[in-house]
């Protein structure tokens, strides 16, 4: 039930975020790991039983929780909900979306078009990217630019993930390469736009808009059309990108 808690699993199960954490100040670290540990729990909710109806009574307990500490009510006793409520508060109910936009994941439905994949990164990636950036001083005028690198963001996570999810009847109905390439220039054209706008973001914001390393490149080879397995991040690129931001505050053209 400690902040230690929370860091401790975001390192194990998304470096990424963890490593953009620190580059953030310390004041605001709270805020980022909480978030970024309750999404990791809402990602993981929905496949806790292989049995809908179960796997959405799990996620409710989450989505009944967010709503009571957005009334002001304090959460039991627990690992993430503790140090989340220390850090948010009542904002906390403002993160009651992250919750609802898994229910989709709880009925295992694949996905029908690259349209339903765009809605779907919106409300889980986007909206986690706004929750933070917001939650680090970014302002309503920046929402757009903040919405652009979370889907350009969240579209490199998921084409990266898909042979996964394929197999977890996640994906799409059937092998889709086009509406694959489709997303992938979906995402560039996300990024782009972010990069255009980013004086909106105050720099204090940067580690909640990190995209991971190398998102670009992956995006634009598979709207290419590359059917090779995506390479793997090396440690050495991921301290690279996160030394750059730290480095610069630069979290768009990466």
């Amino acid at each position: 039930m400690t902040l230690q808690a929370c860091a401790e699993t975001l390192q194990a199960q998304d470096p990424d975020r963890f490593g953009a954490v620190l580059t953030a100040a310390p004041a605001d670290r709270p805020k980022l790991l909480t978030l970024y540990a309750l999404n990791l729990e809402l990602a993981r909710a929905p496949f806790q039983s292989a049995e809908p109806m179960l796997a959405e009574m799990r996620l409710q307990w989450w989505i009944d929780r967010l709503a009571e500490m957005g009334r002001g009510v304090a959460p039991p006793l627990h690992d993430v909900l503790t140090p989340l409520w220390e850090a948010w508060g009542k904002a906390a109910g403002d993160l009651l979306p992250l919750a609802e936009a898994r229910r989709r994941d709880c009925a295992r439905d694949p996905f029908g078009s690259a349209e339903e994949v765009l809605a779907y990164v919106d409300a889980t990636a986007g909206g986690l990217m706004w929750a933070a950036a917001h939650g680090l001083g970014a302002p309503e005028t920046a929402r757009a630019v903040v919405a652009y690198q979370g889907r350009g963001a969240g579209l490199a996570a998921w084409l990266r993930a898909l042979p996964q999810l394929q197999a977890m009847r996640l994906g799409f109905e059937t092998e889709n390469p086009d509406a694959v390439a489709q997303l992938a220039e979906a995402g560039r054209e996300a990024l782009r736009r972010a990069a255009k706008g980013h004086r909106a973001v105050p720099r204090r914001a940067a580690a909640a808009l990190f995209a991971g390393p190398g998102a670009a490149r992956f995006l634009r080879e598979m709207a290419q059309g590359s059917d090779q397995t995506p390479a793997e991040i090396t440690p050495f690129q991921r301290r690279a990108a996160l030394a750059w931001l730290a480095l610069t505050g630069r979290w768009w053209g990466a």
